[in-house]
């Protein structure tokens, strides 16, 4: 009965979200966690993904994103989490079941590595879904062809170790629940022009790709 509360209330959420007659009505959320890496990484990337969302896509999301503890049993009232960071990462029991609840519920985390955080999060996320593998999402997928259409995957914004960027996956029950980009570094794209100095227009692919994930989210 709790599991199709909640999805009734990201359905009703769906609604809201498209709907011009109920500005920002929608919040989403940047995820905090333990462990020491800096989840807090940067700033201005969500409030400018969130512009440019309501810009493109005539979104109604709230113009600043709630930070969330990743135990906290709030996180249901927030359809798009946002996770980011360097570094370490440690879930707890508690933490992991609650994440896991979470996607498993309808809700929907979306991870960027910033550059250092592949080896922590991997071990984290199994945590969550030892059930599941991290697969890599193909080009194909409508993830990527959304409002802008990307052929070729994911974008690369910075350089990191100059592989290809990647974006993998955690699929429930045919259901992408979670999204990790590696070596592209979307936020950073999503960033005050002033903050990275990337060109426009790499800074234009990031945020496009990043609306592709919050319209993609909304749809599925």
């Amino acid at each position: 009965m709790k599991m199709i509360f909640r999805i009734s209330c990201y359905l009703l959420i769906t609604l809201l979200f498209f709907s011009g007659s109920n500005p920002g009505s929608v919040q989403i959320a940047l995820l905090k966690y333990s462990g020491g890496g800096d989840w807090y990484a940067n700033p201005t990337s969500l409030p400018n993904l969130i512009s440019f969302c309501n810009k493109t896509l005539q979104t109604n999301i709230q113009p600043d994103p709630v930070t969330i503890d990743a135990g906290d049993p709030n996180i249901f009232n927030f359809p798009f989490i946002h996770m980011t960071g360097h570094g370490n990462v440690v879930f707890s029991d508690s933490e992991a079941d609650n994440l896991r609840k979470y996607m498993m519920g309808g809700g929907f985390l979306h991870i960027d590595d910033n550059y250092g955080m592949d080896k922590f999060i991997r071990p984290q996320l199994k945590k969550v879904f030892p059930e599941l593998e991290l697969v890599e999402v193909p080009f194909n997928h409508p993830i990527f062809h959304q409002k802008f259409i990307f052929k070729n995957g994911l974008p690369k914004i910075h350089e990191h170790d100059d592989k290809p960027p990647q974006g993998f996956g955690l699929f429930w029950e045919g259901r992408l629940v979670c999204f990790y980009t590696y070596e592209c570094d979307l936020g950073d794209g999503w960033e005050n022009p002033e903050v990275h100095r990337d060109p426009e227009e790499t800074r234009q692919k990031a945020l496009q790709m990043g609306a592709n994930i919050i319209q993609f989210v909304f749809r599925q």
